[in-house]
């Protein structure tokens, strides 16, 4: 009988929904994250932000991903005001994703985190974030490619890898194209994480976790380049290759 395909775990955006008949509470995950992680040979599963028992749904999945939407409460990282151009908070999400975070550390589950994704990696383990680029950081580099009209699957700018990273293994690479979606950004990084990639304005592009653990954070959209730059889906197929052999040697 075939091997089982590792499945994947991906965490969706919650959203309201208003209908003719009445308003409901739904959940959202773009496409593009089912499709990168079906090309590179898993299956997905969304888990949904209320999710009770974090143990239960981590019996069930070979690995993780934590996708990208609204962001964090900054009062979880120790910041008590709320910029004005923070949105889109959900606590559930928030106490969902953090924990996740955490467990995929303390029990080496592989971890692909994209775009708010990084920012949960980085704050569940004691980092800090920006609130907000353009009003707290002085840089040239436009982080929101879409206030240019590029295309999200083109790539706004370049950031510089780390050679030896995580990154580096995953792109095989020292410079890689992205794309950019993002007004906030990592700012302390939490102990336990590395730099994996920095933007020409040195924002953290990308981190991973020490200790051999295959946990990967990229502040970029691949799931939104992979069909048009196919190098973008190399961190999908590690992600399975490692959900894959931490699976078989459990």
């Amino acid at each position: 009988m075939p091997q089982r395909k590792p499945v994947i775990g991906i965490t969706p955006s919650p959203m309201e929904d208003s209908q003719p008949h009445g308003s409901f509470d739904r959940y959202a995950i773009s496409t593009t994250y089912t499709e990168a992680v079906e090309a590179a040979g898993g299956v997905p599963l969304v888990i949904p932000p209320q999710a009770g028992n974090i143990d239960e749904i981590l019996s069930i999945v070979d690995g993780l991903l934590l996708s990208g939407g609204g962001d964090i409460d900054p009062i979880l990282y120790g910041d008590d005001t709320l910029h004005e151009a923070t949105y889109g908070i959900h606590p559930g999400r928030d106490a969902l994703e953090l924990a996740l975070a955490r467990e995929a550390v303390a029990r080496d589950i592989p971890t692909l985190c994209i775009c708010r994704g990084v920012q949960v990696l980085n704050v569940a383990l004691g980092g800090t974030l920006i609130q907000d680029i353009p009003g707290q950081y002085s840089t040239e580099i436009e982080h929101r490619q879409q206030e240019q009209g590029i295309r999200k699957e083109e790539p706004g700018h370049t950031v510089a890898v780390t050679p030896g990273s995580v990154l580096a293994r995953t792109y095989e690479a020292d410079t890689i194209e992205v794309n950019s979606f993002h007004h906030q950004a990592l700012k302390d990084i939490a102990p336990g994480l590395s730099i994996d990639a920095v933007a020409p304005d040195e924002i953290v592009e990308s981190v991973s976790a020490s200790a051999g653990r295959w946990i990967l954070g990229v502040q970029w959209h691949p799931e939104m380049m992979f069909r048009e730059r196919p190098e973008h889906l190399k961190p999908f197929v590690a992600l399975v290759q490692q959900a894959r052999l931490s699976r078989d040697n459990s």
